[in-house]
């Protein structure tokens, strides 16, 4: 049943607007500041004290400036802290640039086979059209970034520092996007001619070219280099001749990436299971990319008793709603936009996952909570967008926003409950490549 609006219909909503003398005030509020300024709330700030009474020894950020990987950023602010901890030099920075690297090529390869896999399937099929929507992308999971270390390794930031198309990636990301797609179109085809030496000589070609497009945008990824830093006692350390492997084997050898689980809360899917999402498997061979979907509480518990033991925790959210960067505040009343229009723009967890509302659009790392009596007050968040946001880069979270924009918790299996721990090592369910955990 359709409508169609009449002029009638329209005059009738002005007046009732023009009726109300307080629209007019919040209309010039509003139109002069923008909806978020006009709606901010500024009681918040006498709630959110920045004092933690679990907080891990922290101090400079890490700034992914215009770029789509807080994923690779928050994992390796996880093991930076791990480093620094283990060897008193908590200011030691991995190089981003490096791993972005590999996952270009990675990523590459993953799209080509399942541009092959899915040849027989038209381009508008939804399937299809998802990888094709993905090419070129920056966003990704912890167990990509987790992939890429096991494989890669890893090297300080001096190895093989960021660049131009590292720090703003709009145009390389473009430029791969558009590659990808093309050889898209010859791939397919030759797969549906059946001409498996000309595909496999066609897909080695344009890896190679890949290769040769990231080695230029971004720089060619140093094959060993040498371990130079001091710690935080002023003590000098040199080591000379490492590859990347053999530096992560030798100094962070204890991190064992299958002993993380990614806990979620998805209220839009069952709980007490195991999803998998293999569209976003981005290094063929290494982990798959797995959730398992748990009651909020859960989450919590094991965040608080990873940080508890001197350890960061990973986590996915939100970020984007009810979150100023200015003053680094993640809080639910943040912004009072319900009062500023006079309508209910609430939903429930589900509902935004269920209708795209909701999504996981950033990765930051937990670096400090405030209990009071078992009852969680608010949270310390490291952020990767450099020291002018929020309190040197630091956020603090209220406990409501955890509650209602967080979706995933990196933690050890040592924190999950023995059911949940054979949940993680079981079978998983796939989900499609557009599901809302995506």
């Amino acid at each position: 049943m359709t409508h169609q609006l009449t002029l009638q219909e329209l005059a009738e909503f002005s007046k009732a607007f023009n009726q109300n003398p307080q629209n007019s005030v919040l209309a010039r509020a509003a139109q002069r500041s923008g909806v978020l300024e006009a709606s901010y709330n500024e009681r918040v700030a006498g709630k959110l004290t920045r004092v933690f009474s679990t907080e891990l020894d922290t101090d400079q950020v890490s700034n992914q400036k215009h770029s789509g990987r807080c994923w690779l950023f928050s994992t390796l602010t996880v093991l930076r802290h791990a480093f620094g901890k283990k060897y008193k030099a908590k200011n030691f920075e991995f190089s981003q640039a490096y791993n972005f690297f590999w996952d270009k090529i990675e990523r590459a390869n993953m799209f080509y086979d399942k541009m092959i896999e899915l040849a027989d399937k038209p381009l508008n099929d939804r399937e299809v059209r998802t990888y094709l929507d993905f090419a070129g992308q920056d966003g990704g999971q912890f167990h990509m970034a987790a992939s890429l270390v096991a494989k890669y390794g890893v090297v300080p930031t001096y190895a093989m520092p960021e660049s131009f198309n590292t720090n703003d990636t709009t145009g390389f990301a473009q430029a791969l996007a558009d590659k990808e797609r093309k050889d898209a179109l010859t791939l397919r085809k030759l797969a549906k001619d059946g001409d498996k030496d000309a595909l496999e000589k066609a897909r080695k070609q344009f890896l190679n070219e890949v290769y040769r497009m990231t080695a230029i945008a971004v720089g060619e990824p140093p094959k060993t280099f040498d371990l130079e830093y001091r710690d935080d006692d002023k003590n000098y350390h040199l080591d000379k001749n490492l590859t990347p492997v053999e530096f992560f084997n030798k100094y962070l050898g204890d991190v064992d990436f299958e002993d993380y689980v990614v806990l979620t809360n998805a209220p839009d899917h069952e709980y007490n299971k195991l999803y998998s999402l293999p569209s976003q498997d981005n290094v063929r061979g290494k982990y798959e990319i797995k959730f398992l979907n748990v009651p909020m509480e859960y989450l919590k518990d094991a965040a608080i008793a990873q940080m508890k033991d001197g350890e960061a925790v990973w986590f996915g959210n939100d970020v984007l709603r009810q979150m100023d960067r200015k003053t680094g505040y993640l809080d639910t009343n943040l912004y009072k936009l319900n009062d500023l229009f006079g309508v209910d723009l609430s939903m429930s967890k589900a509902d935004r996952l269920r209708t795209g509302a909701g999504e996981v659009s950033h990765a930051m790392a937990l670096v400090g909570v405030d209990e009071d009596q078992g009852e969680v007050r608010q949270w310390k968040v490291e952020n990767s967008w450099g020291d002018k946001s929020g309190k040197k880069g630091y956020f603090v979270m209220n406990n409501e926003w955890f509650n209602e924009y967080v979706y995933e918790v990196v933690v050890h299996k040592k924190y999950l409950t023995s059911e949940q721990v054979k949940l993680a090592e079981g079978a998983a369910e796939e989900l499609a490549p557009w599901d809302s955990l995506m």
